[in-house]
């Protein structure tokens, strides 16, 4: 069934009660301020961080904040507020996006791959598409997205985020992590001639002392996270495991973590498995990133310690090498090691955030399409929502901001035209965008 939004004027009071509630979160400002500027009518209400589900709910929005919520049957529209309706759709709060790379594409293996991403491209035209990219998740309805490197485009997610914030072009609210960190052997660019100095994709460092002064160098120039390699290479072993190369030491990475930790920001640690992913959980990283080959141990450490874990499922099942080689079988060990570990870190109760990789994967592609992965690997709908609402503006120091629909929170607000309970795809067809207040896209229909 298509949304029907309807636009319209109002004239009548608001009813004690309700009224009562948007006094609570009105009550800094003026008379003036206090008023409540757009009124959403409701349908269905997912509100990011209950099990329940809400019928027939009036979300009422003063400025870029949700004031009030509450049923439709006892609250009336305030004189002059626009209304929007959505009373045949399913609302939810706007999505967030833990694991995204604006700056790449989904560089296809045919054309060069990875590498020509970094070699033949200005950082200029990298940035136009970065902007198109940030629309594209926007228009999906990711109104918020942990964007973890820029893949040799130094610090230009700090300008994108800059243009953004600015009101220069449309798309998230970002949190960034500028140029990320490796050691020397680490990452790409590999393979080419020794007497070459190829442009590395990361920030290398060696030793505690370098490892700190690149994690000062990439917060002094505004990363929000600091992102760090713990593993690089991978391949299949002797006895038919997945082997990963660790990179990083446990004390070059406590220092990079201790210093960051001092600025008050977080550090994801890129981690396939085996040593490299147990010494970023020995290091005190905050989240791990892909986690594909989790052990019982390292389960046990990340629920200790609290971890986060963003798993990103949907990019180890793209552009596989063939079958009969060495890079095939990796590629095919990497998703079968993960379709392991996801449902043990599941049922063992570690801390999961929805994450995509996109930028690996081209942006033309759904992003929401790692729900259905996720649901397929034993996940509920309800909570894959929540791996992409309430639980990841926890990990964002964003609690009761971003991730929900309740009073307080940023009017990010999102709406599907079926239920996404019954069928966790419909994710990939979001009809309408709100994001701080201002409607983006309406009835499938970007709004200029």
């Amino acid at each position: 069934m298509a949304l029907n939004f309807f636009l319209r004027r109002a004239a009548i009071e608001l009813p004690v009660m309700f009224l009562l509630l948007l006094n609570v979160a009105a009550q800094e400002g003026d008379a003036g301020s206090r008023d409540v500027s757009t009124v959403i009518r409701a349908g269905t209400l997912i509100d990011g961080q209950s099990d329940n589900v809400k019928h027939d709910q009036i979300i009422l929005i003063r400025g870029n904040r949700i004031a009030a919520v509450g049923d439709a049957a006892s609250a009336k529209t305030p004189s002059g507020a626009t209304v929007i309706d959505l009373s045949h759709a399913t609302v939810l709060p706007g999505l967030i996006d833990s694991h995204t790379h604006i700056f790449l594409q989904g560089e296809d293996p045919a054309q060069g791959g990875y590498d020509a991403n970094i070699l033949y491209p200005s950082l200029a035209l990298r940035a136009a598409r970065a902007t198109v990219s940030v629309r594209r998740a926007l228009e999906q309805g990711f109104t918020t997205l942990r964007d973890l490197e820029t893949e040799g485009a130094g610090y230009g997610d700090v300008g994108i985020k800059e243009a953004i914030d600015q009101g220069y072009i449309p798309g998230p609210r970002l949190f960034v992590s500028t140029r990320a960190i490796s050691t020397t052997g680490g990452y790409m660019l590999e393979g080419y001639a020794p007497e070459l100095e190829m442009p590395k994709a990361a920030q290398l460092i060696d030793g505690p002392i370098e490892a700190r002064k690149a994690a000062r160098e990439q917060l002094d120039h505004g990363a929000d996270w600091i992102k760090v390699y713990m593993t690089h290479r991978s391949w299949v072993g002797s006895q038919g495991e997945l082997v990963s190369q660790p990179t990083l030491t446990v004390e070059e990475l406590r220092a990079i973590i201790d210093e960051t930790h001092g600025w008050g920001k977080k550090v994801a640690c890129h981690a396939y498995g085996g040593i490299g992913l147990h010494r970023a959980l020995d290091g005190g990283c905050d989240s791990i990133e892909h986690g594909l080959d989790l052990d019982d141990a390292a389960i046990a450490q990340m629920l200790q310690q609290g971890t986060w874990y963003c798993p990103t499922i949907s990019p180890y099942y793209k552009d596989w090498a063939p079958a009969d080689t060495a890079n095939g079988q990796r590629d095919r060990k990497r998703a079968a090691v993960h379709e392991v570990s996801f449902p043990k870190a599941l049922h063992a109760g570690v801390k999961i955030v929805f994450g995509t990789d996109m930028g690996g994967i081209r942006w033309s592609e759904p992003i929401a399409q790692e729900f259905s992965q996720m649901v397929r690997l034993g996940m509920s709908p309800m909570d894959a929502i929540k791996s992409a609402t309430s639980r990841p503006a926890v990990m964002l120091d964003m609690q009761g901001k971003i991730g929900v629909i309740a009073p307080g929170a940023y009017a990010d607000i999102v709406a599907v035209d079926e239920d996404p309970l019954r069928d966790v795809k419909i994710l990939e067809n979001v009809e309408f965008v709100m994001k701080d207040g201002k409607v983006f896209k309406s009835g499938g229909r970007l709004v200029q």
